[in-house]
């Protein structure tokens, strides 16, 4: 049987260099993990880890095992895999910040009628706001991409002045396959099959 892969890694560089405003923000020195935490159909234990770049603008998170799997002899719950991710950030008082872009970057092939979709939600805890974006793939597709998604100022979620928020970030990966006989995979990239994104911060002083 032959097998039709999507593979989608979110994630890579950037695009653009970020201004001067987007580079305001505290030492890198001062903000740190503190908390991280991780659960889902697409993360068991230990699967997940998370890295802050030195001056604190960018949070790579990658997953070892979030891969979606549809075709014969595969259960219909393998076509869809989430995983919600919770990270606290320790930085000091008097600032905020917001997850402003992320980049997607990867390669995708799907057979005629097959479609591949990647969405994030990003938000933070005891906020009702949130901001998502997906990315959806049709068949027949055979190609490398690189996409980058751009909030707008209006929808940028920022964390709460006078507390340390709880980011949230809630990754779903999903296959439609034409008929249950087509086989398909949407994972990462195909050399360490490690999915992977990067959220992009931006920092301001909190509104006295």
């Amino acid at each position: 049987m032959q097998l039709f892969n999507i593979i989608a890694l979110l994630a890579s560089v950037a695009v653009a260099a970020p201004t001067l405003a987007e580079r305001d923000g505290p030492s890198g020195h001062e903000v740190q993990i503190q908390g991280f935490t991780y659960g889902g159909s697409g993360c068991p234990a230990n699967t997940v880890g998370s890295m802050l770049s030195d001056d604190r603008t960018t949070l790579t998170l990658i997953y070892d095992q979030f891969i979606a799997q549809a075709g014969k002899g595969i259960e219909p719950k393998e076509r869809r895999k989430n995983c919600q991710v919770n990270v606290k950030l320790h930085y000091p008082q008097g600032w905020q910040y917001s997850v402003f872009k992320a980049d997607y970057r990867g390669h995708a092939t799907l057979p005629a009628g097959a479609k591949g979709t990647t969405k994030a939600t990003y938000y933070f805890s005891g906020s009702s706001q949130q901001v998502s974006r997906a990315q959806y793939f049709n068949g027949p597709y055979n190609a490398d991409y690189l996409k980058t998604d751009a909030f707008a100022i209006e929808s940028t979620v920022w964390s709460p002045c006078g507390a340390e928020g709880m980011l949230n970030v809630n990754s779903a990966v999903q296959l439609d396959p034409l008929d249950s006989e087509k086989a398909a995979l949407l994972t990462s990239e195909s050399t360490d099959l490690k999915f992977k994104q990067i959220c992009y911060l931006q920092w301001r002083k909190c509104s006295k």
